[in-house]
């Protein structure tokens, strides 16, 4: 009988420790207190508008064997300045256009070309649309066939 008091008396404390650290009303750190959602302050997101670009094909090579570059991107701008970004959109295309014509192939197929190639565009948008107005290039499609 006695071993049988025992072994109940086992499981009830064994459930009972389980229940107290899963439930954190044992073993929490202090800092780690449940956070009510009205207390949560959310960070408002800057005043900033996307201008879609027309996608551009480049051919790539001459010849038969000619090979394509299907190139698409989203210019990220402050907001107040985004009516004269759509207004110099056709002198961005065309700086980007000869840019992309002037890369070589090999460079296009390097796995990291495309960080070097989006950090020498959004210079050359940058340059085009005046400083402060394009915050970042964003290439939404890039395929070389």
């Amino acid at each position: 009988m006695p071993l049988f008091a025992g072994l109940g008396a086992m499981l009830l404390l064994g459930a009972g420790g389980f229940f107290a650290a899963y439930s954190g009303l044992i073993l929490t750190a202090p800092d780690s207190a449940p956070v009510a959602p009205e207390s949560v302050v959310v960070a408002t997101l800057p005043d900033i508008a996307f201008v879609p670009m027309e996608p551009l094909v480049i051919q790539l090579g001459t010849g038969t064997g000619a090979r394509h570059l299907l190139f698409r991107a989203q210019l990220e701008v402050a907001k107040p300045y985004q009516a004269e970004v759509i207004l110099l959109l056709p002198r961005v295309m065309d700086v980007l256009n000869g840019y992309l014509r002037a890369v070589e192939v090999a460079e296009l197929e390097d796995r990291s070309a495309l960080i070097r190639l989006r950090a020498q565009m959004l210079r050359r948008v940058q340059i085009v649309t005046g400083e402060g107005r394009v915050r970042d290039l964003l290439v939404t499609e890039f395929v070389v066939n």
